[in-house]
Parts: C-alpha cells; structure tokens; sequence
C-alpha cells in the first residue's frame, strides 16, 4: 500500500494481493484518523460481503470468488473504545456484468484498489445498541 496527502485528503492505491480492510485500518491508525469517509474502486476475486439481518440481528456473510470489479467501495471511519473502526460497503460486478454487494468484511486485491480517505477534525465513537443489534454511532 502506497498513500500521499493532499491536505485532509488522502489518495489511497492498495496493491495486488493485499487486503482492502486490513489495510485502510493500517493506514488509518498510521495517519492518526479518527474521524472521516472512504470512497474507492478496484477489483478483486476473493472477498467477503454480509448484510444485516435486523429480525435475527445477525449478520450473514458470503464468500465471493472469481474475478470482480469494485464499482463503488464507500464508508466511514469512527473510533470504538479507543480503536480504528471502519464500516466500508461495497458493490461488486462480475464478469457476467451482474452486480452484489453488502458490507465489506474483506476483499483481497487482484488488480488494483483505488481509494479516497477524506479526514474529519473530531472524533466520533460507537457503541453497541442491543435494541437495533449493532455498533452505533455515539453522538
């Protein structure tokens, strides 16, 4: 992973063989962001994605293999009990030119991946809200 700064904007290339979650939470504990948005392309051919189910309040998590374009990986980036906390969402098409998507649990780059981190001045934690069954955000 390369990164260069232009004021609180941040251009992002992630490399082949690396992973997309694991190391925008690298960078963003290297960069000391607390607080931002995350919007970013690419392509992969090993990921992960879940979506909540708000009855059960679980999430259900699908592996993704083959090869897939990132056409839109978008998210925020908070803080929870003091450590980097990413919820990145991603919409994917594959090679069929059908798209998914859901939340990003991972995804490793087979191409490239592009990504664009604005910083926030702040902080914002989350918290576990048993009634909706997920980390919220703390305001």
């Amino acid at each position: 992973m390369t990164y260069k700064r232009f004021g609180n904007t941040y251009v992002v290339s992630i490399e082949k063989g690396e992973e997309v979650v694991e190391s925008l939470k690298r960078f963003c504990e290297a960069e000391n962001i607390k607080l931002g948005y995350i919007t970013g392309i690419g392509a992969s051919n090993k990921l992960v994605i879940g979506i909540f189910d708000t009855t059960e309040k679980v999430y259900r998590s699908r592996e993704i293999t083959g090869e897939h374009e990132i056409t839109s990986l978008t998210g925020n980036i908070t803080t929870m009990k003091g450590e980097t906390y990413l919820h990145i969402h991603v919409t994917l098409a594959n090679s069929e030119f059908n798209a998914v998507g859901g939340h990003l649990n991972s995804a490793v780059v087979s191409g490239v991946c592009e990504v664009f981190v604005q910083k926030v001045e702040g902080e914002v934690d989350r918290e576990f809200d048993q009634d909706v069954g997920l980390n919220v955000l703390k305001l």
